[in-house]
Parts: structure tokens; sequence; C-alpha cells
């Protein structure tokens, strides 16, 4: 028996946080073994392609990949993407989405779900704000108000979850020695646009904020940052160094803590061994906003500190009592960072920086009681947020929302007995018969 086409289009082949989501869902639809998954790869922005053929226990997605849209209307279609490029493509459409870090949605998002049969969501956060999102309709020509603009469509929520087998506690052999600190709090993530305390990930502001804790200390801890603009080339490590040495500079001292740069692509097990290391001690991220937010969860799986923002997606897997959650307020999302998805209009989260600077200083001095909290928010992330757990939620879901459709049965006619004519006995012409008579 056939089974049902599956079509996702999604940056399967990107070194991306999108990437690495995509090929996620795709391994668990291919494992689920309900359908036959075609991909269509994309782009996505300008990070770097190629993460299969360097990779390859992902080599098995190869297969799978299309290089043109099949002439026929698939059965289901996916997009992993952001909201404005959904469109209904087949019998059954699914559009699956980290969605906005903001509180608001853009216009062209609830009108790209509206096209959906269903929504799949990375977090509460992702489906609050676009269901929370209402634009008023304008008619182009006349400008004549048509309604509200809004979503109250089928949704889901399938958290990112995280492989296991990959990240977990292990004994490092990764490369630190030029790290002369045996204290180093983690950095993971793009370094994006936006005036310093503006940029999105808040990497500027977590650099000062560093710098301003521990300055003039006698003993202190180092910072690292995993962090990229939109590539791993020359160009972008010596942009990134410019960055903190502006930031450096700013703080008017000769006494000041030391931050490093990792900056390159690395495997998901480099990156489990980074997480592992003895001199790494915990992460930290001051966020303004994200869709889920999967460095954390991937962390927390190695049993060690965290300290983050208090909102949007990562609220849903940190516990705020194995965790350091910071406070804060909502705030205008500067001009420096808006664009055509993040509004000017719209708020995100900035942390109090009285905050920052008291946990950053006392996960140092008092570690041991922060590091067994740490284990909990371990053993909670592993039993209800790994990739098995997502991938079975995905399967349920699947079988309660995609509908049957027909399926094309090959004609059998029945076989027929061989049909046995009766015996007839000869005839003899009428000339015959008259002559006798």
């Amino acid at each position: 028996m056939s089974k049902p086409t599956f079509l996702i289009s999604c940056p399967i082949d990107t070194y991306s946080g999108y990437g690495s989501r995509s090929r996620d869902i795709v391994k668990a639809i291919i494992e689920l073994d309900k359908y036959e998954v075609k991909i269509l790869p994309q782009r996505w922005g300008q990070t770097p392609k190629g993460f299969i053929q360097n990779n390859p226990e992902w080599g098995f997605l190869s297969k799978h990949i299309l290089n043109v849209q099949p002439p026929n209307q698939p059965e289901i279609w996916m997009q992993i993407t952001v909201p404005n490029e959904f469109q209904p493509v087949g019998k059954y459409n699914i559009g699956c989405t980290a969605g906005i870090e903001s509180n608001i949605a853009p216009g062209d998002w609830i009108e790209g779900c509206n096209r959906m049969n269903l929504i799949l969501g990375s977090s509460k956060h992702t489906i609050d704000v676009l269901k929370n999102s209402k634009w008023e309709k304008r008619d182009k020509q006349t400008n004549q108000s048509q309604g509200t603009l809004e979503w109250n469509g089928e949704n889901e929520i399938i958290f990112e979850g995280v492989n296991t087998d990959v990240y977990k506690p292990v004994k490092s052999t990764f490369d630190l020695s030029n790290i002369k600190e045996e204290f180093a709090y983690l950095f993971v993530g793009h370094w994006m646009e936006g005036q310093m305390g503006e940029d999105r990930k808040n990497v500027g502001l977590l650099i000062k904020a560093f710098y301003e804790t521990f300055k003039n200390k006698s003993k202190k801890p180092a910072l690292i940052l995993k962090t990229s603009t939109v590539g791993s080339s020359y160009l972008d490590r010596d942009r990134i160094l410019k960055r903190v040495k502006q930031i450096k500079d700013s703080c008017k001292s000769n006494n000041l803590p030391n931050v490093y740069l990792l900056h390159g692509e690395f495997s998901d097990e480099e990156i489990n061994e980074i997480y592992n290391h003895s001199k790494v001690k915990a992460m930290v991220n001051l966020t303004k906003g994200e869709g889920f937010g999967r460095p954390l969860l991937e962390f927390s799986l190695v049993n060690k500190p965290i300290i983050a923002s208090n909102w949007s997606g990562p609220v849903d897997y940190l516990n705020p009592e194995f965790t350091t959650l910071l406070q804060g307020t909502m705030t205008k999302i500067h001009p420096s960072a808006a664009n055509h998805m993040l509004l000017a209009d719209a708020e995100w989260f900035s942390v109090d920086t009285g905050h920052v600077g008291h946990y950053l200083k006392d996960v140092f001095e008092n570690y041991k009681g922060y590091a067994e909290n740490a284990k909990r928010q371990g053993f909670q992330s592993r039993s209800k947020f790994s990739y098995e757990a997502m991938k079975e939620k995905l399967g349920n879901l699947f079988a309660l929302k995609i509908p049957e459709f027909p399926k094309q049965v090959q004609l059998q006619l029945p076989k027929l007995n061989k049909i046995e004519l009766p015996k007839l006995k000869k005839i003899e012409s009428i000339m015959q018969k008259e002559e006798i008579s």
C-alpha cells in the first residue's frame, strides 16, 4: 500500500537554528514511517550551507532531497520557516515556526497562518503572540476599514526536543588551554543588529555587565562567547573582536576580566564537549526574546547552572526553582534593531541590570548550591524535552489532525472459470433429408 506524500520545505542544510529545527522535525517524520517524505531545501538568510555533507550522521537525509518541486500535489505539505512565507501547496498544509521574539507579529504573518490548516509553534510564547496579534484590514484603493485581521486556527506547541544521545555529561577533551581561568561563563548565540544593549541576544550588555561586575577584583572568572554575526569568516571574527574591544575600552579600567571568543562552525558533539569542559561552569543569556532558545535547553542536559531572561520561549522548559531567571521590564524595540519582522511599535524584554551583576557574582562565589539545582533541571530536561518525547508528541498529533486521503487502488477483476458448451450432434443438410424422404 502506497504512503501519502509528505513534502517539506525548510532550510535543512543550513547552519542555523531553523536548520537544526528542520533536521529534527524531518528525521522524526521519517522515523514515524507513515509517509513518503520528500524535502525541498531552502536558504536561511546569509547563514552558511553544507551541514549535511559535513556531518555524515545526517547523510540519510540526502535521498529524500528534491532539486525541483514534484509535479503532483502532495497529500501533506509543511513549511518550516517564518509565517509570512506560508503558502498552501498540498491537500493538507502545515506551518511550523519558532515565531517572533517580540510581543507583536506582523500582519503578513497572521495572513500566512490563516492560509494553513495547522500551525506548529516551538513554544507557548510563539502561539500566544500569533493569536494575540490583531490588525485592521484596509482596502488598498480606498483605505476603508475591512474589519480585523486575526488568527484563531488549529495550532499545537511542538517543543524543540534535544538529542539526549549527543547532549549529555561526558568527559571533555576539547582544547581550551588558552583560557587560563578555571571558572568561565559561556554564551552561545548570534550577535545581531542593534546598538549596545539593544541587540536581540543582548550580547553587548552581557559583555558590559561582565566587565563592570568583576573589574578591579583580585579573583575573576572568564566569559566565553561562542558567537558570530552572519557566518564563520575571518572578517566576521574581526568584526566581533572590534565590538568587544569597543565595550572594553568604555569600562575605564586596566584590571578587567578576560573575554574569549570561540568562532566558527562546530559539530553537535564538539558543542557538547564545550558545554562539558571543566572550565565552563555556567551558561548566561540576557536575551530580549526567543521563539525557543535551543542552546539553553542543550546546556541544561550537562547539569550546570543557567542564568537567563525570564521571558518568552525558554520559560517553557527552564524551571525557576532550578535555574536563575532574571526579572526585567518590557521595552520598545530600539530603531537600531527593528526590521520588517521586529516592528518598532512592538516590545520585548530588558533585564534588570542590577540583577545581572548580582547573580553573575553570586554564582561565581556560591557555585555549589546552584550546581545542585542544575542537576534537577537536567533531569527535567531529559525526561520531558528530549527528541524522543517530541517525536512521540508529533506522531500522536498527526494521527489526530491529518485526514485520511483517498488511495489509488489497482483494479483486479475476478478470475472466471472456463465455460464448457454442450456437445451438439451433427445435423445433415436439408438436401440429404429430402432425398431420404
